[in-house]
């Protein structure tokens, strides 16, 4: 694989053999002079991108993929919502399966199954016809050695707890999320365990005085990473703010994109659900939210500008934290020994490079 040296101004960073160095290689040269050189974006949650939806199509992965370091991504997980059991298995054998030669891309590392075991009051586009009870046989593969990175479920279905003790034995994030859950459902999930809320403040209920439900547990709890939708549709700019004044370096932020990123508005999919992209929403017709049509470029400008956080710590939210939560010390962060992955960004954090496994796959000439 070819060294490659970024540099610009007091900026360097050299990759050999596809990992960050203390010294360059003899390799190719990218002028970063006026960017900014970050670590590779790792998106947690995408349901699809350029008209391809995962949950539909889950053979299709690859082509989105090979897609997302156009928007900075250099790591994913691929997110397939509740749906037939086969759309779960296919989406395992191709990722098993592994990429088409001559393939580029970002690293799918797992998938993320958020749902079938939610909660039917909080299900959002879910479809309330997959919907499943968390009983153990259904779990019987799901394990991050078979490509499971992250479930995310209801801790108060009946028998979700002991689905927790399972899937955290078998190295998988349990995220807590499409729920109705009490705060103190929420502690036992994460004395059990689980490790994230996904999309907090989005299906489930808001935070009260006396009922603080899991946005209250997620705030609270210092065990908790929480995901946002930062995409300024999902989170006014205030809750926002105050969210990621309680986390603070517990903020993760997701896109959770759909089939809609990189699309013109007009009708797409979401699973087997027809939805609308309009101004920059995904909805089903009802005007339900149905993920977003958001990169993580776009959140990181949203979370600065209701936060005012510096940069290094906007973007620790989609590098370090999603790699720390995954337990992947080799993402996330630009140090000797760590992937070659970068995204670089101009002043405005508009995507101009991405660099994976030490190769240029999006900017330069």
């Amino acid at each position: 694989m070819a060294d490659l040296l970024v540099t610009g101004g007091s900026c360097e960073v050299a990759i050999v053999d596809g990992r960050i160095a203390a010294a360059p290689g003899a390799g190719d040269r990218f002028d970063a002079t006026g960017l900014h050189v970050l670590p590779g974006f790792l998106d947690l949650q995408v349901n699809g991108a350029a008209g391809i939806d995962l949950t539909r199509e889950p053979e299709r992965l690859w082509e989105v993929a090979a897609v997302l370091p156009r928007f900075g991504v250099t790591a994913f997980l691929p997110t397939v919502i509740t749906s037939a059991p086969a759309q779960r298995e296919r989406a395992l054998a191709t990722l098993a399966a592994g990429p088409p030669e001559g393939w580029t891309g970002a690293v799918p590392i797992g998938l993320h199954l958020e749902g079938p075991l939610i909660a039917p009051a909080r299900k959002g586009a879910h479809p309330e016809s997959w919907l499943r009870p968390p009983v153990p046989e259904i779990a019987d593969g799901w394990s991050r050695d078979a490509g499971v990175a992250m479930v995310t479920l209801a801790p108060e279905l009946p028998g979700a707890l002991d689905l927790v003790d399972t899937l955290v034995a078998r190295g998988v994030v349990v995220a807590v999320g499409h729920t109705e859950a009490t705060a103190v459902q929420v502690r036992t999930a994460a004395d059990r365990g689980a490790r994230a809320l996904t999309h907090l403040g989005n299906a489930m209920p808001p935070l009260g005085g006396r009922s603080p439900g899991p946005v209250g547990a997620a705030l609270a709890d210092g065990r908790l990473v929480a995901g946002v939708i930062a995409d300024g549709h999902h989170l006014d700019d205030t809750t926002l703010a105050a969210y990621a004044a309680a986390l603070g370096d517990r903020l993760l932020l997701v896109t959770d994109t759909t089939a809609a990123l990189g699309m013109p508005d007009g009708p797409a999919r979401l699973g087997e659900q027809e939805v609308e992209v309009r101004d920059g929403t995904v909805r089903l017709a009802d005007g339900t939210l149905a993920g977003s049509a958001a990169d993580l470029a776009q959140c990181l400008r949203v979370l600065r500008r209701a936060t005012g956080r510096s940069l290094a710590d906007a973007v620790a939210a989609c590098t370090s934290v999603p790699a720390a939560l995954l337990g992947d010390p080799d993402r996330g962060r630009l140090s000797p020994g760590s992937r070659g992955d970068l995204t670089l960004v101009d002043d405005d954090l508009r995507v101009v490079a991405t660099v994976v496994g030490g190769r240029l796959l999006h900017g330069g000439t």
